[in-house]
């Protein structure tokens, strides 16, 4: 598979596409902790509206603001919805996308990182 704008490879495993070999791995982890118990309802590339799209005043159309994390589960052990999203470093996007997150949400959006 070829690689991303950021120098990943795509990798795939038990069905599915990852972007990158530290994303399928977090997977692999995550997937133990579901066996085990600790976490469950293990969604893979949630996706998040974060901004509606709308018309503006010229009639043109703004595209909606989506932000698709790599994973979301319930931690049974604190009780609350864990949303993740495995990078190697932040990208600016990423910084604004988390802000609006959060804010829009009111909960953590957890970074991953190698």
């Amino acid at each position: 598979m070829r690689r991303n704008k950021h120098g990943n490879r795509r990798t795939e495993y038990d069905g599915h596409i990852f972007d990158s070999l530290m994303e399928m791995r977090r997977y692999q982890e995550l997937r133990l902790l579901q066996a085990a118990g600790h976490i469950q309802g293990l969604v893979l590339q949630p996706k998040f509206c974060l901004l509606s799209g709308y018309r503006r005043k010229s009639g043109d159309w703004v595209r909606p603001i989506h932000y698709i994390a790599d994973f979301q589960y319930l931690d049974c052990e604190l009780g609350e919805i864990v949303v993740e999203d495995v990078k190697g470093y932040e990208t600016a996007v990423f910084k604004l996308k988390r802000k609006m997150f959060e804010q829009k949400f009111g909960y953590e959006l957890r970074l991953v990182q190698a």
